[in-house]
């Protein structure tokens, strides 16, 4: 006998809004539950842009962000959604008047909004498949690169080992808002914590990272190697704006955020001395259906 239910993920990032929806399949005496992705709504409102540059969120992105939300109540509706929950990041965390846009999108839509550190976000995605990607006798530093900030994760011996979230983003760096110092903090935080340990490997997620894998045709499963991502952070670094849109066929609200996020992940490696980085689709939408599933209110 076989149960499916739909749950929706909404994931308020510092570069785009996103609606994950996902039909979660039982079937009795198989211990395996099926996650399939069935649709995936992607709005670039880029919220960072305001947040790290006037610490508030505008007028016109608030109601961009109202009109959203109306929008994916009305498609968590069409799909029969039995559980939802929406987390923001980076950006809400900071605007001074994220808790004032929280509560007027739950007065104008209905769609309640939870405002997450990082640190719980982390943790959040920590909840994904990631445990089936890591082996016990390996060591992995997962690296989540959003807009406005990078989550670290170091697992060993299928353990977590230690996690630490960077106000280093693809939007704060395009816009030259990253502190002094912070750079270099977290270049000395990776260097150090993965020093004990020999032959790690990374763990990419993000959307920029899921791009880089999906252009380099290796299969799914399979890393790209420390020389690959040196190799094309040259090539977008060569190209201009829109010779990114037009030959490597970025979208444009990607085309400028790949190269700041090509540089973390690169730098990431080099400083964890990982010769591959692995590359699973998932990501904190991914992660908060899990969380709903598992009843798991973190």
């Amino acid at each position: 006998m076989i149960t499916q239910k739909n749950y929706a993920a909404i994931d308020i990032g510092s570069n785009a809004v996103r609606l994950l929806v996902s039909t979660i399949t039982e079937q009795k005496g198989r211990e395996e539950t099926d996650f399939r992705k069935t649709s995936l709504v992607r709005v670039p409102i880029r919220l960072g842009e305001d947040v790290f540059k006037e610490s508030i969120i505008s007028e016109k992105n608030i109601e961009r962000m109202v009109d959203t939300m109306q929008a994916f109540n009305l498609l968590m509706k069409s799909h029969g959604i039995e559980k939802y929950k929406a987390c923001a990041t980076s950006a809400m965390r900071e605007a001074k008047n994220g808790a004032e846009v929280v509560e007027k999108i739950k007065a104008k839509t209905g769609v309640e909004i939870e405002i997450i550190d990082g640190n719980h976000e982390a943790a959040i995605i920590a909840a994904t498949d990631l445990h089936e990607l890591i082996k016990n006798d390996c060591n992995y530093l997962y690296v989540d690169v959003g807009g406005g900030s990078t989550e670290y994760t170091l697992y060993s011996g299928g353990k977590t080992v230690a996690s630490r979230s960077f106000k280093i983003g693809t939007v704060r760096l395009l816009n030259n808002l990253v502190e002094d110092g912070t750079w270099e903090e977290m270049e000395k935080w990776v260097r150090e914590t993965t020093k004990p340990y020999k032959d790690i490997d990374l763990i990419g997620s993000g959307g920029n990272i899921n791009n880089i894998f999906k252009t380099s045709g290796k299969k799914e499963g399979k890393p790209l190697s420390l020389a690959y991502i040196k190799k094309y952070n040259e090539l977008l670094n060569s190209l201009s704006y829109e010779e990114r849109i037009m030959d490597l066929q970025l979208k444009s609200d990607r085309a400028d955020v790949i190269i700041p996020a090509s540089k973390i992940y690169l730098n990431s490696m080099k400083w964890a001395r990982a010769d591959n980085i692995f590359v699973p689709k998932i990501g904190l939408a991914d992660g908060i259906i899990r969380s709903l599933y598992n009843g798991n209110n973190n």
